[in-house]
C-alpha cells in the first residue's frame, strides 16, 4: 500500500455487496476504468471489487449505479490526513484521532452509530492495535507511541504495551454475556469481586431481587446491570463503558451514573463513556468528545471540550475550533412549557377505569383521554405495565374489567412493539422494501413517507437488505418506518429511542411530530430518553408503582406537571441550558437541585 494518505476514501461494504447480481455494474459504469485507468480490480479470494482510492476521481457515478448502495465515496478534510489512527482494510472505515484519558475525569463520547466510538473503547482497551493506516504492515508498539508524542496518549499506550496499567471494558451488545458466562447472578459477583465491594455494588445498583436467577434468565436490563457491576467489582486502571443506559429505564441510568461516577474517586483512574443519552452523558461526564463524519465510512474525534460545551457543540452541529460543520440544522428544544398546548383539540378516544392482572403483577390505569394532533410521551420504570397498557390500546390483550373506549369504533391503529423479535416474527428473510410495501404498497412512491420518513432515516442505504442483516439500529429504524407508513388514525411506539443514536433520536422525534401535526394524528411514544420526551411530547401519561407487583397509570398531564409528578417520583431535577434550551440534570444535593425540591420545581427552570 502506498505510503501517501489519501484524500478521498472509498468505502465497500462487503455486507451489502452482492457482485453475483449485480454483475460488478460499479466497474462498468466508473469512467476513468472504461477509459482503461485500473480503478477496480476483483479480489480473486473474496470476489468483491477493491477501488484504488488514488486513481478514484471521486464522480459518484459507481455510488448511484450500485443496485445494493454498498459504496460511499468521501472526500476527507485535508488537514486530517496525516491523524489516521486505524483503518480496517482496502476500502473499509477508518477512524481520526482518538478521545485523551484524563486521570481522575470522565471522558464522554457522543456520535451516531457506526461513527467509530466503539473502535476508539477497543483501541484504548488494547483489544485492537491500532495501525496508522497501514493495515498491510501494521507499525510495532514503539512506532505507534512515537505518533502520539506530546500527548496523554504518549503515555497512556506506553503503559498499556507494557502491561503497567488493567483495562476493563463493558462492551456494547450485553446480549451475548449469557453464552460466554454460565451461574447465577450472585455467583458472577463473587467470583470477579476483586475490590471486595460486592454488597455495595448489589445495593447502588439494585440487584437484590435476582441474585439467585441464573443469567440465562435475566432480561436485557438486568444483563446491562450486571455487566456494569462486574466491570467495577474488578480492580483496575481504566475503566471503559459502550452505552451502559441501553435497556434501562431513567431511575436506573441514574444509578448507573452514580456508580460510575465513584469510580474517580480512585486516584489516577481513568474513566471513559460512550452514550446516546445525553441527559446522562450530561451527568456523567466531565469532558466529552464528538465524534463526526460519515458513518461506516469514516469517524473524526473531536477535540476534547467541557461537558456543556461539547453537547452543545453536538445539538449545533458545528465544531468552532476545527470550523467543522457536520449538520446542517441545529437541534432545539422548548424554553418553557404551556399549561395545557393541545387542551381545545378534539378528543379522539376517551377510556375508563383499565385493570389488567396477571399472577404476580396488577395494573390499574386511570381514566383518561387521547386528543387528535398530539403526541403522549409515556413514562416510568421497567416492569410497571407501560407496555401492557399499549398492548391493551393496540387490540392485543383485553382488560380485566368492563373498560370502555369511547371513540375507538373504526379507528385505525399503527402499532410498533418494545421488542424488535415481535416486529420480525418468521419473517427475517424478507427485504427491508417486502416489510415497508407488506405494510403499505405505496409508501415508498409517497412524498411525504419519502421526505419525513424514507430520507431522514437513510433507508436507501439498507432498502434492499434482508431484515435478519441489519443491526439494531438499522432493523428500529424500519420498525419505526413500518408503523409510520400505515395511514393510521393512532400510532403507538414502544420505544422507538432503544439501539438509535443520539442525533437520529431527534431525526425520527421530528418525523413523529411531524407527523402528528402535519396528519392531525394521535401518536403515544413509550420512552426513557428524557430529552427525547422533552423535544417530542404536548403531553405525558406518568406510570408509577412497585415494578413488577403493582403499576398504576395516571394523567395525560401537561408538560410541567406531568414532568414535575414524575421526577418527584425519581427525586431528580432538571435545568435548562439557556444556549439550546436541552434539560440538564442538576447534581443531587446542589443548590439549584435544593432549591427547586424546596420549591416543588423540577423542571423547566432556567
Amino acid at each position: 500500500m502506498s505510503t501517501n494518505k489519501p484524500k478521498r476514501i472509498a468505502i465497500i461494504d462487503t455486507d451489502r455487496c452482492r457482485p453475483d447480481k449485480s454483475n460488478y455494474v460499479c466497474m462498468h459504469v466508473c469512467p476513468p476504468q472504461r477509459a482503461g485507468v485500473e480503478v477496480f480490480t476483483i479480489n480473486e479470494e473474496t470476489k468483491f471489487p477493491e477501488i484504488n482510492e488514488e486513481l478514484c476521481i471521486g464522480c459518484g457515478i459507481c455510488v448511484k449505479y450500485c443496485p445494493f448502495k454498498a459504496i460511499i465515496i468521501v472526500n476527507l478534510p485535508a488537514p486530517i490526513e496525516k491523524e489516521i489512527v486505524h483503518r480496517y482494510g482496502p476500502n473499509a472505515f477508518s477512524l481520526y484521532r482518538l478521545p485523551m484519558p484524563a486521570p481522575g475525569q470522565i471522558v464522554g463520547l457522543v456520535g451516531q452509530n457506526a461513527i467509530g466510538k466503539s473502535t476508539s473503547l477497543k483501541i484504548l482497551a488494547g483489544l485492537l492495535k491500532p495501525n496508522l493506516g497501514n493495515y498491510e504492515n501494521p507499525p510495532e508498539w514503539d512506532e505507534i507511541i512515537t505518533r502520539f508524542r506530546g500527548t496523554a496518549l504518549q503515555n497512556f499506550f506506553s503503559e498499556l504495551s507494557s502491561g503497567k496499567i488493567r483495562v476493563v471494558y463493558k462492551p456494547q451488545y450485553v446480549d451475548a454475556i449469557p453464552r460466554l458466562v454460565k451461574g447465577t447472578v450472585k455467583e458472577i459477583l463473587e467470583k470477579y469481586d476483586e475490590r471486595g465491594i460486592i454488597d455495595k455494588v448489589i445495593d447502588d445498583l439494585n440487584l437484590r431481587n435476582f441474585l439467585d436467577r441464573n443469567i440465562s434468565k435475566l432480561s436485557g436490563g438486568e444483563l446491562q446491570k450486571l455487566a456494569i457491576a462486574v466491570t467495577i467489582e474488578k480492580d483496575a486502571d481504566v475503566y471503559l463503558f459502550d452505552e451502559p443506559s441501553s435497556y434501562l429505564d431513567v431511575l436506573e441510568r441514574m444509578r448507573v451514573a452514580r456508580v460510575i461516577r465513584e469510580l474517580v474517586t480512585k486516584k489516577q483512574t481513568y474513566v471513559l463513556v460512550a452514550e446516546h443519552d445525553l441527559a446522562i452523558l450530561d451527568y456523567i461526564s466531565d469532558v466529552v468528545n464528538i465524534y463526526y463524519g460519515e458513518p461506516n465510512a469514516y469517524g473524526i474525534v473531536s477535540k476534547p471540550h467541557s461537558v456543556r460545551e461539547g453537547i452543545n457543540i453536538f445539538l449545533d452541529g458545528y465544531v468552532p475550533d476545527e470550523n467543522v460543520r457536520f449538520r446542517e440544522v441545529p437541534i432545539r428544544f422548548k424554553l418553557w412549557a404551556t399549561q395545557d398546548s393541545t387542551i381545545d383539540r378534539e378528543v379522539l378516544i376517551r377510556y375508563s377505569r383499565i385493570e389488567k392482572r396477571f399472577p404476580s403483577f396488577k395494573l390499574n390505569i386511570e381514566p383518561g383521554e387521547l386528543r387528535k394532533g398530539e403526541v403522549i410521551g409515556v413514562v416510568g420504570p421497567n416492569g410497571i405495565g407501560k407496555t401492557t397498557f399499549v398492548k391493551i390500546l393496540a387490540g392485543i390483550m383485553k382488560p380485566d374489567n368492563d373498560a370502555k373506549f369511547e371513540g375507538a369504533e373504526n379507528l385505525v391503529i399503527s402499532y410498533k412493539p418494545q421488542y424488535l423479535s415481535e416486529f420480525t416474527g418468521d419473517e427475517e428473510w424478507l427485504t427491508v422494501r417486502e416489510k415497508i410495501e407488506q405494510v403499505n404498497k405505496k409508501a415508498l412512491s409517497d412524498k411525504w413517507f419519502r421526505t419525513y420518513v424514507y430520507n431522514p432515516f437513510r433507508l436507501d442505504r439498507i432498502i434492499d437488505m434482508p431484515l435478519d442483516e441489519l443491526s439494531g439500529g438499522e432493523l428500529q429504524k424500519v420498525a419505526i418506518a413500518c408503523a409510520l407508513a400505515k395511514k393510521a388514525d393512532l400510532y403507538l411506539l414502544d420505544e422507538p429511542s432503544a439501539y438509535i443514536s443520539a442525533e437520529d433520536r431527534f431525526w425520527i422525534a421530528k418525523t413523529i411530530r411531524t407527523l402528528a401535526e402535519t396528519n392531525n394524528v394521535t401518536i403515544l411514544v413509550v420512552e426513557h430518553d428524557i430529552i427525547v420526551v422533552d423535544y417530542i411530547a404536548d403531553r405525558m401519561l406518568v406510570f408509577k408503582g412497585e415494578p413488577g407487583k403493582e403499576g398504576m397509570a395516571i394523567g395525560p398531564f401537561n408538560m410541567l406537571d406531568g414532568m414535575n409528578l414524575f421526577l418527584k417520583e425519581l427525586g431528580i431535577t432538571f435545568r435548562r441550558d439557556k444556549h439550546t434550551g436541552r434539560p440538564r440534570i442538576n447534581k443531587p444535593g446542589s443548590r439549584l437541585d435544593r432549591e427547586q425540591k424546596a420549591l416543588g420545581r423540577y423542571y423547566y427552570v432556567g
